[in-house]
């Protein structure tokens, strides 16, 4: 089996060569998927990462959740640690680790045991770098934490691959 660096050098070449309007359809296809899903519609509060390099475009959900009244928080690095902060829209970012636009860490800071032991819905769209069909995912490479027991996903716009290398501890 391949390592996880070899996955996603290929992964992201692949990705990486995708035109702009194959990009853009891509984006629009995920857009219509999450907006259009029931997990969408029930969540009270969205976790969602900003979309950098040729990541699919997460423009659209964001401005779907505010419009509709959702929480909306997005990543914000912090040393070796990733937090979510609420933002108002999209205006509110400004560029931070790498380059990618981040909330400038004034506002509320998601509380995920608050939030779980309230029973509040959350919903939470993450990027990543590949997915197999266990819903296993490989990130960037840089491991910031990110406290999640299970992550369901709605739709991909990743090439995915048959299987990787992953611990048993990683698949709860």
């Amino acid at each position: 089996m391949k390592t996880k660096r070899e996955i996603r050098r290929e992964v992201l070449a692949i990705r990486d060569a995708l035109s702009e309007k194959e990009r853009r359809m891509g984006s629009l296809k995920v857009a219509d998927r999450i907006i259009g899903h029931q997990w969408f519609y029930q969540a009270e509060h969205l976790l969602v990462f900003v979309s950098y390099g040729s990541e699919i475009d997460t423009t659209e959900i964001v401005e779907e959740a505010l419009r509709k009244g959702k929480k909306v928080y997005v990543p914000k690095v912090e040393g070796d640690v990733m937090h979510f902060y609420r933002i108002g829209g999209l205006s509110e970012l400004a560029e931070g680790y790498k380059g990618i636009l981040e909330p400038t860490g004034q506002s509320e800071k998601y509380d995920e045991k608050a939030r779980l032991a309230k029973g509040e819905r959350v919903l939470m769209i993450m990027p990543g770098a590949a997915f197999d069909m266990l819903r296993n995912r490989i990130g960037y490479g840089k491991g910031f934490t990110i406290n999640i027991y299970r992550i369901k996903k709605i739709c991909r716009f990743t090439p995915s691959v048959s299987a990787l290398p992953v611990r048993w501890w990683r698949r709860l």
